[in-house]
C-alpha cells in the first residue's frame, strides 16, 4: 500500500502540467452548478471558523493528521488482527486511487482555497507549516480536488473497522470516523461539497468492485494475486 501510495502521489503530480486553466474553469462551473441547486454552502461554512484561530488549527489538524497517519495506523491494525478483510479493503484503496487518477486527468479541479474572489481563505497553507513538509508541492497536484479521496479513504477505513469488530464503541468509531474529515475538507477550503459526494461514491464503488473481483476469481491464480 505504501509503495502504491507513493506511486499515486508521483503520478498525481505529473498529470498537473498544462491543466491549470481547465482546473479553474471546471471549479467555476462547479460553483455555478452548486449555486443553481442550492448547495453552494462552502463559503458560509468556512465563515464559521475564520475568526477563531483555535478552530482553524483544530480543523487543519484533522485535515493533515486525520488522513494518512490515521489510515496507516488502522491499516496495520486491520492487517495484523483482521486479515480476512484486509485484501478486499487494500484492493479498494488501489482501485479508488486509480479511479481518482482518471478524474484528476480528465476533470482537473481547483480547490476552493484557490478562489479568494468568492470569499474562500486558504487556512492550510497560511496557518500550518506542517502541511508543506508532508505534502511537497513538487509531487502534489494542486488541481485534484475532484473527487475527495481524503474523505473517500477515511470512509473505507471506517467501514473496515465497522465490519471487523463486534464491540459497539469500535463500530461507532468506524461509522463516525469520516465525519470529522468531511467537515475539515470543507472548512479548510480544500474541497467543494460535490467533491465530497464524489469521494464517497468512488470509495463505495471501489469497495464493491474489490468484493466482486474477489468473488469472481475465487480459487484462481488471479485470486491469489488479489489476496
Amino acid at each position: 500500500i505504501a509503495i502504491a501510495y507513493v506511486a499515486y502521489q508521483l503520478v498525481r503530480g505529473v498529470v498537473e502540467g498544462g491543466r491549470v486553466e481547465a482546473a479553474f474553469s471546471n471549479a467555476n462551473a462547479l460553483i455555478q452548478f452548486e449555486s443553481s441547486v442550492g448547495i453552494f454552502w462552502e463559503v458560509q461554512l468556512q465563515g464559521l471558523i475564520v475568526s477563531n484561530e483555535f478552530l482553524i488549527d483544530f480543523f487543519n489538524w484533522i485535515y493533515i493528521w486525520g488522513h494518512l497517519p490515521v489510515i496507516g495506523v488502522l491499516a496495520i491494525w486491520i492487517y495484523m488482527f483482521r486479515r480476512g478483510v484486509f485484501a478486499r479493503y487494500r484492493n479498494a484503496f488501489l482501485i479508488s486511487g486509480a479511479i481518482g487518477l482518471v478524474f484528476f486527468t480528465a476533470l482537473p479541479m481547483a480547490p476552493p482555497r484557490f478562489l479568494p474572489q468568492f470569499g474562500f481563505i486558504d487556512t492550510i497553507t497560511i496557518y500550518d507549516e506542517v502541511y508543506h513538509a508532508l505534502q511537497n508541492p513538487a509531487f502534489v497536484n494542486q488541481y485534484a480536488a475532484m473527487p475527495s479521496l481524503h474523505l473517500g479513504w477515511n470512509l473505507l477505513v471506517g467501514l473496515a473497522i465497522f465490519e471487523t469488530t463486534k464491540v459497539w464503541w469500535a463500530k461507532a468509531f468506524g461509522l463516525l470516523l469520516p465525519i470529522p474529515m468531511l467537515i475539515a475538507i470543507i472548512l479548510t477550503g480544500n474541497h467543494f461539497v460535490l467533491d465530497a459526494v464524489a469521494g464517497v461514491a468512488v470509495a463505495l464503488a471501489a469497495l464493491w468492485l474489490a468484493g466482486f473481483l474477489n468473488r469472481r476469481f475465487a480459487g484462481t491464480r488471479i485470486h491469489a494475486v488479489l489476496v
